[in-house]
Parts: structure tokens; sequence; C-alpha cells
């Protein structure tokens, strides 16, 4: 539990709780893009700030290309007793076929194509590994067509070797499996381009000893699938400058017909904390314009946000401090923030407030990352900040089909809250 002094405030729990529930619900299907989960929730946050009372509403329309995964989502595994890791070139009678479960045991990489067949698998000795024997041996006929299997960050630490077998007409394997310890993690950041070769993530536990698989994955590319920000605003007694909220929506979807991703801390959490945040301001007036900003298209590399920065509605030049409030449903009792250039210079205003007022034991400051949204207007200059509470108990779901309302945690909302509003209330 987290290490905090609960003091009067106005958030408000109930109010947090409910729009965290709504938005993991089944009936956002993960808030993607396939079954339109992303807009029915945006829809929904739309009607959320209409009754906290802000002044207006806009919803800003943008499009994106994004790879889906909607269809049938089936992966079978031979198992052959004595075989060990080596792959087995052909069907072997002492084999027993097991059927692997989409979100548990596999996913596929978010630029993967559709895939359907049967093929052997080759395991990469990443021990002894060479690279020239391994293409040499995927260049022989027996090796045609299969799957080569190896651990994902070895593949990344070699990714001048594993691109090309991504590639159609430099080798002929018919794809890759990366191997990811379980639970197994599913991403939308490249999804706007679509590799050769299917891209299979499956756990450890689920590819040992398995000599061939058996794939049906249907993948439906989306062009120019049309999103949209929801853009609130509630009126401060000036309006020569003005304070953002900003909290993405969206999340990664599908895996196949019937498993979507929840995404209850990531980032529900956010987006629900930025709604309290609006009607505790439309009940105490600010003194600047306040803005809260739900983006869209964050999960699939800052869409929404990059968007909003190249077409703002106000200039971003108006900016005081902006914060950006994404994956606070976790209970680590120290808060994990980024800090933009331009903001740094207030940031120890944040550090003194928390250490008078113990809201976190304390806020580790990390380096500015391209992670959230805050980044795209980090790079042009905004002062902002970036809160987190990762590493706690619900860390081990991030994208994965577990970080669902089952598992959401609430410990940090308040804290959170009331660090932001004592900043604002202090801020010169």
């Amino acid at each position: 539990m987290l290490a905090i002094c609960v003091q009067a405030g106005a958030q408000d729990m109930a109010h947090y709780k409910r729009v965290v529930k709504e938005l993991a619900s089944a009936k956002y299907q993960g808030r993607g893009y396939a079954k339109g989960g992303a807009n029915k929730a945006g829809k929904f946050l739309e009607k959320e700030y209409k009754k906290a009372g802000v002044d207006e509403v806009t919803l800003q329309p943008f499009t994106l290309d994004i790879q889906t995964f909607a269809g049938k989502m089936e992966m079978e595994g031979l198992y052959v007793e004595g075989e060990g890791n080596q792959m087995v070139n052909g069907k072997s009678s002492n084999g027993k076929w097991k059927k692997l479960t989409a979100g548990v045991d596999f996913s596929m990489r978010e630029y993967s194509p559709g895939v359907k067949g049967e093929f052997p698998v080759y395991h990469v000795d990443t021990l002894n590994f060479d690279a020239d024997r391994l293409l040499a041996d995927l260049a022989k006929p027996e090796y045609k067509d299969c799957l080569v299997a190896c651990e994902f960050w070895f593949t990344y630490k070699h990714r001048d070797v594993f691109s090309r077998l991504q590639t159609n007409g430099r080798c002929t394997n018919a794809g890759l499996i990366y191997t990811w310890p379980s639970p197994i993690k599913f991403f939308k950041a490249y999804g706007h381009q679509v590799v050769d070769k299917p891209i299979v993530w499956v756990t450890p536990e689920a590819i040992e000893g398995v000599t061939r698989v058996r794939l049906d994955v249907d993948a439906k590319f989306l062009k120019d699938y049309e999103c949209f920000n929801v853009i609130s605003k509630v009126e401060g007694e000036r309006h020569d400058s003005c304070y953002v909220f900003t909290a993405h929506y969206d999340h990664i979807g599908n895996l196949g017909s019937k498993i979507f991703y929840a995404g209850a801390n990531d980032n529900a959490s956010g987006s629900a904390a930025i709604v309290t945040l609006a009607a505790y301001y439309a009940k105490h007036r600010p003194k600047f314009d306040t803005y809260f900003l739900a983006f869209s298209g964050e999960d699939a590399n800052l869409r929404g946000s990059t968007y909003f920065a190249e077409h703002p509605t106000f200039p971003l030049e108006k900016i005081r401090y902006l914060f950006n409030i994404d994956m606070i449903g976790d209970n680590n009792p120290v808060a994990y923030c980024e800090v933009s250039n331009e903001g740094m210079q207030a940031f120890p205003l944040f550090e003194r407030i928390n250490a008078e007022k113990h809201y976190f034991k304390d806020l580790h400051r990390g380096n500015l990352a391209a992670n959230s949204d805050h980044y795209v207007f980090a790079v042009r200059h905004v002062p902002c900040i970036f809160l987190e509470n990762e590493k706690g108990d619900a860390y081990q779901y991030y994208h994965t089909i577990f970080d669902n309302w089952k598992h959401a945690v609430f410990d940090s909302y308040e804290p959170i809250f009331r660090l932001v509003r004592d900043f604002v209330e202090q801020h010169e």
C-alpha cells in the first residue's frame, strides 16, 4: 500500500472507479480500432465531460493506418518426445499436438501479416550463435518455409541478422517466433506498417520442444482509419495562459474475435483521473483557463497527441504547465515521472509539495523518452511532466489480457490528484 498522508480533498473516488470500470468493460473491446472500441470510448468521455460541467467539449478528428487482428487467432504446437529443441522436418509418429491459448501462450507482433498453414520450427542456438551458420542452415532445402524461433531480446541485439528474416526473397523461412516471458504481451506502436512475413510472440514454455506449428491468423490493415481527440475546457479568470491535463484513452484492442485487452491501468486510470479533475475545476473555478485533452492513437505511436501538437486548438506557447497522466493504476509508494527541459524550472515545486504532504515516498525522475503523449509537447518546448506509477502489483499485467477490472489498483489516484491540484494552486 502507498505510504501517503490522506487529507480532505475534492477528488471523487467513486466517480473515478466508475469511469475506469466502464472503459475497461467489454463494451469497448480494449478501446482499439478493429471493432470501433476507441471511438466508442471517446464518445463516452465526451458525455462524461459534459456531465462534469465543463464549458466546452469538442472532437478533433484525425486518421491513422493500423494493422488489426480481430478474426481467427489459432495456434497449435507439435511436441515430440526425445527431440529436445531440435527441428524435426516432417511429422512424427510420437508427436502430440497441443492447442495454444491466444493472449496467454501467444500473441502477434503488431506489424505482422496474417498467416495460415503448418510449418516446421527452427530453434536458434543462442549459446553458440553464428550468424553465417544460421543463414547457411536456413538456405538448406529441409529448412524451407520454417519458422525461426528465438528469444526476443537476442533478436533485438542481432537485429541486423534477424531483420533479413522478415523480408521476402532474402531467406526462405516463412516467418519468425519471438519468445517473451509470461504473461505474453501485445503491442500496437509500429502497426502502421506490415512486414513481409508473420512474427508470433510465444512464451518460452509454450514453444519448448515444439517441432512444428499450425497457425490460422487473420489480419486486416485499416487505411486512413478515422479517430478523434476529445478536447474539453474549463474557463478561468484569466485567458492569457492555461494549464493542460492530458491522458490517452485508446488501448490495443483485440487479439482474435474473442479476446480483448481491457487496459484498466493503461490507460483507463489516467483517462478517469482527468475526467474527475475536470469535474473539480468546473466546481472550483481556476485562475487560468484549463484544458483536458483525451487523446486517441497513443498506443499507435502517439498519433493523436502528435496530430494535436501539429494542429493545436490554442497556442502551445500559452501553456503554463502540462500534466500527462498515464498508467497510475498501481501501488508503488514511489511515483515515476519524466520532465521536459522547460518543465524542470518548476519541478522543485513538485518535490517540495510531495515532501510536505507525503503523497509519495519519493518522485523518481527518469530520462525523457517517447513513451507517452507528453513527449510531443516536450520536444516543442512546452513545460510538462509525465506522471506514472509503475512496478507495483499491477505492473506485471502491462499490455497483457490481465490488465483488467479484476486486477485494477486505485492507490495512486488520490495522491496524484492532490499533487497536481496543489501544484496548480502554488505555481507562479
